[in-house]
């Protein structure tokens, strides 16, 4: 089977090549060449960041470089090395990040993909400056002697893809140069999908604005030129929702309705009107706490229009310490950037830890505490009445404090259960607990301009989703109306 060539209109792949040249420059000179034999037409830009200049002619942009173009002090090589190491790596991290944003928003000097080699000293200067730098869908690849561990601190809420070098990045062997080569042929591979991507967009309509606006829709990449000029009059709306197993069928209720199936039978229940006037796209966040970063990450970044924000645990793990927390900053982005959002109280009733050995002494004692194995590396704890209080004062004020547009979020409570486990006779039901959480968001929000209404179903009720989605299209139909007439005057959709 011959390999489909390539278009000729298409540019020269460019490829940035990260490093500390001072200690992996031979691994660098083979990566770089294991990448010309994919493609020699490849202009690859390494970029040394190591602590002690190297010259040599491969290398495109120096360390002196780096320093003298990107710092933003006044340092010189030989003041770096006087430097302890700490400060040395924030250093080369804020140049390399600073010189990334420039390179990769020029005109002159496009960027398809980068790939970066190091131990944890190189992974975690590279990763920063990657997460700092660079869009989503950017192809990112770190072979790294610490992939195999928690990648967290690297990978954070971004789409960096890490590659295990199996032995140190020290020296040529065969197990490495392997290693080296396989990471070779992905970035190559990554880059040309992501050049492709970007040429079928230039030839279509404008994505969303920066300003987070609903976007003509960018019509896919089909070729079917007909049918794609007929959906651009149509506005693409990205919807982020937020899910996790025990609201799931919520959430797939939810995207028949946005999304309904031109090939099957069933009604998205959704009125017509809505699906001539737009084109729904939702991505849909695992709640696990790196799904719950992820999502806001998004938000704030102008990635989404729109939120769905049916399953709100990690805030529970946040207060109880629980491991799927997202942090303190948990519903702040949609609520600063102004965008249609519709919240609801998904799976509030558990905390979750890992394996039931691994469970804080505390609610073992606790006789009362009802303890669920989801599964052998998940075990739920029941959140009780005090746990549930703080829950839902942590979500008004969360909306109240940051909310620069109250009269497009809606908060919906399912008081039917809050996830499969507390329907009536399930194991997590607890009525008193359940009525602490919805009074206590109840009362926070009032007299915010936030509604807040009580839908006696449960939150995996197919009415329930199909309310939630309809809720959402009224919110963005709303925000639609008052943004033509000029109403927006709160500064919302601005970039934090």
């Amino acid at each position: 089977m011959s390999t489909p060539s390539t278009s000729t209109s298409s540019p020269p792949l460019s490829i940035f090549l990260l490093g500390t040249c001072d200690t992996k420059l031979h691994e660098l000179l083979y990566l770089r060449s294991r990448i010309l034999s994919q493609d020699p037409s490849t202009s690859i830009i390494l970029i040394d960041v190591g602590r002690t200049p190297i010259s040599h002619p491969s290398i495109s942009i120096p360390q002196p470089s780096l320093l003298s173009d990107y710092s933003s002090t006044t340092i010189t090589p030989q003041d770096l090395s006087t430097l302890p190491r700490s400060r040395v790596m924030s250093i080369m991290t804020s140049c390399l990040t600073s010189c990334l944003q420039s390179l990769s928003t020029s005109t002159t000097t496009p960027i398809h993909g980068v790939i970066a080699i190091g131990g944890s000293s190189g992974t975690s200067l590279t990763s920063a400056a990657m997460r700092r730098a660079l869009p989503f869908l950017m192809p990112k690849l770190i072979v790294s002697t610490v992939a195999s561990g928690d990648t967290a601190p690297y990978v954070g809420e971004t789409d960096i893809t890490m590659m295990y070098s199996i032995v140190d990045i020290a020296g040529k062997n065969g197990i490495l140069d392997g290693v080296l080569d396989n990471a070779a042929g992905g970035i190559v591979g990554m880059a040309r999908a992501y050049r492709g991507r970007e040429s079928a967009r230039s030839d279509t309509t404008a994505p969303n604005d920066e300003d987070g606006h609903i976007s003509e829709s960018d019509g896919g990449n089909s070729g079917e030129r007909t049918k794609e000029k007929k959906k651009q009059k149509k506005k693409k709306v990205k919807v982020g929702i937020t899910m996790f197993g025990v609201t799931t069928p919520c959430v797939d209720a939810i995207r028949s309705y946005l999304c309904p199936d031109p090939s099957s039978s069933s009604s998205s229940h959704l009125p017509s009107s809505v699906h001539e006037k737009y084109i729904f796209e939702p991505f849909i966040f695992h709640a696990t706490g790196h799904g719950g970063r992820a999502m806001e990450c998004l938000i704030a970044s102008s990635n989404l229009d729109a939120v769905i924000d049916l399953t709100t645990s990690e805030i529970a793990d946040e207060i109880v310490g629980g491991v799927m927390t997202a942090g303190p900053d948990r519903l702040r982005a949609a609520a600063e950037r102004g965008i249609p959002q519709v919240i609801s109280l998904g799976a509030c009733d558990m905390v979750n830890f890992g394996p039931r050995d691994t469970l804080p002494r505390r609610f073992v004692e606790e006789k009362k505490r009802e303890i669920y194995e989801h599964n052998s590396s998940v075990t739920l704890v029941r959140t009780n009445a005090e746990e549930c209080r703080k829950v839902g004062e942590f979500i008004s004020g969360q909306l109240r404090k940051n909310c620069k547009r109250p009269e497009l979020v809606e908060v919906i409570v399912p008081t039917g259960g809050l996830s499969v486990l507390s329907v009536p006779g399930g194991v997590y039901e607890d009525k008193e607990a359940d009525e602490v959480l919805f009074r206590a968001v109840e009362e926070g929000l009032e007299g915010s301009g936030i509604m807040v209404v009580r839908d006696k179903r449960h939150v995996n009720d197919e009415g329930f989703a199909r309310e939630v989605a309809e809720r959402l299209v009224s919110l963005i139909e709303k925000r639609e109306e008052v943004d033509r007439e000029g109403g927006d005057e709160s500064g919302a959709g601005e970039k934090r």
